[in-house]
């Protein structure tokens, strides 16, 4: 089944396990307009409730190398496996993907161990979605953050309002980098949209700032406001 015109394009993504994670992933990636998915479940229900929804939803065995060549699932540039529970069929997808070539291959992973396994095959990013969500979760829930993401080696930012301590001052003046180890990005006011912190931007009582750092420094800078 030939779809190099149609999907292997840069900007087209072959989706694998249309459960709720690769089901909500592959309806957000078509929101774009301007991205094709190839939805992969040997489940021929959620196939079904995919047809209409995506470029081409298709039922297909994954494990099998062959299917997916007849797929042309070897021809595009970037990969997500969504299969959770089975790990033997995840492991075996992505084994299979990796040895196309396929130069992105992100993968999800439901425990410490599955996700060790995929690093090792070579998966170029492993997910644990629950668990990184509940890693979100639980710095938004004791802290004072309104929103929050964590990056590798231990780099966060963190949507706030501003601290006490800064308001009146120039975030110069406030010395947030010698004080407390972190860098405001931007801020905006009630009405306004956000714009880049300066040097020279006084922050008011009920600013929201977008601020970085190390996840223990942006957390203890957060706790002031």
């Amino acid at each position: 089944m030939a779809r190099r015109s149609a999907l292997s394009r840069p900007r087209s993504v072959v989706v694998i396990g249309l459960g709720r994670f690769g089901r909500s992933l592959a309806l957000e990636l078509m929101e774009d307009g301007q991205v094709d998915v190839l939805g992969i479940d040997n489940d021929p229900k959620l196939v079904d409730e995919m047809a209409g929804h995506l470029t081409h939803a298709v039922v297909a065995d994954s494990t099998r190398e062959e299917a997916l060549r007849q797929l042309s699932v070897h021809e595009f540039d970037r990969a997500v496996v969504g299969i959770g529970t089975n790990l033997e069929a995840s492991i075996l997808t992505v084994s299979t993907l990796l040895q196309f070539g396929i130069r992105n291959v992100w993968a999800k992973a439901i425990s410490e161990s599955h996700a060790r396994i995929l690093t090792q095959l070579g998966a170029h990013k492993v997910i644990r979605p629950e668990h990184e969500m509940g890693m979100r979760v639980a710095h938004l829930v004791r802290g004072r953050m309104l929103d929050y993401i964590e990056f590798e080696d231990g780099f966060a930012m963190a949507k706030t309002t501003a601290p006490a301590p800064l308001v009146g001052q120039t975030l110069a003046g406030a010395k947030l980098r010698s004080t407390y180890r972190v860098t405001v990005v931007a801020h905006h006011r009630p009405g306004e949209g956000f714009t880049y912190a300066t040097a020279d931007t006084v922050l008011s009582a009920n600013d929201v700032i977008i601020v970085s750092g190390q996840i223990r420094d942006v957390e203890a800078f957060s706790a002031l406001a």
